[in-house]
């Protein structure tokens, strides 16, 4: 059977763990050439190694366009195309409305909001019609949750990209969607239950489902964004949270 991926050119930035190294083992399983980035080289170096299937990892910042440019370089001497971005890297800071400052301030926009347009922006001279772009979102981007304030406003940000973005490329033929988690078991999430006693009760209470996501379901749905399963749908965000949002 033909996989959906195979010869594809995918690439997943922060993709050296959670939801990022889940959808690149995906991918890759799927017959993909899987190009992965993150800061840390001794991270992506082990990361590799989990993904497997020849995956490639590119050190660098998405937020910084020379490493953006070094990393869509590689992928043009190497391939010639991108099919599928999945712009993932992202962080996640708490601040109350009066502990806001520039570094805060800087680091979150620079990192979830400049990084995906440098992404994407890097990512388009190598594509054309019938490649997708697939960002990552939150339910953070729709809810409002304490001292959250400025982590929500990348992720609205981000949604509005796609929307913004599918009327930019609809005449190149290519999809922008999103892809927004709820409440995942991410190494990052499983030290911070750790360390809040009672918070994972309160999420299980709070999604509708009753648990928390594993990464593997939400690569799931970026697979299908990034796939021709989802060849009419654009512009969307499609929420992987149990229910939380929506009811």
């Amino acid at each position: 059977m033909k996989m959906r991926f195979d010869k594809k050119v995918v690439v997943i930035t922060g993709g050296t763990d959670g939801i990022g190294l889940a959808t690149a083992k995906a991918f890759a399983a799927e017959g993909a050439f899987v190009y992965i980035t993150g800061r840390n080289a001794d991270r992506l170096a082990e990361a590799l190694a989990e993904i497997g299937h020849g995956a490639i990892g590119v050190q660098g910042d998405v937020s910084n366009p020379a490493d953006m440019d070094r990393l869509f370089d590689q992928i043009k001497s190497e391939h010639g195309r991108v099919d599928v971005v999945y712009a993932n890297a992202g962080v996640s800071e708490s601040a109350s409305i009066d502990d806001i400052q520039d570094d805060h301030f800087d680091r979150l926009f620079d990192i979830n909001v400049k990084g995906t347009v440098y992404t994407v922006q890097k990512a388009l001279p190598l594509m054309s019609a019938g490649g997708s772009i697939v960002l990552t979102g939150s339910g953070a981007g729709s809810k409002g949750f304490p001292n959250l304030s400025v982590y929500s406003a990348t992720k609205a940000a981000i949604r509005s990209f796609a929307r913004t973005w599918t009327v930019d490329l609809k005449s190149r033929g290519i999809r922008v969607n999103v892809v927004s988690p709820g409440m995942v078991l991410t190494p990052a999430m499983q030290t911070y239950l750790q360390a809040n006693d009672g918070a994972e009760e309160w999420m299980k209470q709070a999604i509708p489902f009753g648990r928390l996501a594993q990464t593997e379901e939400v690569a799931k749905a970026v697979l299908f964004l990034g796939s021709s399963e989802s060849s009419f749908v654009g512009g969307e965000e499609l929420l992987v949270d149990g229910g939380f949002v929506a009811v």
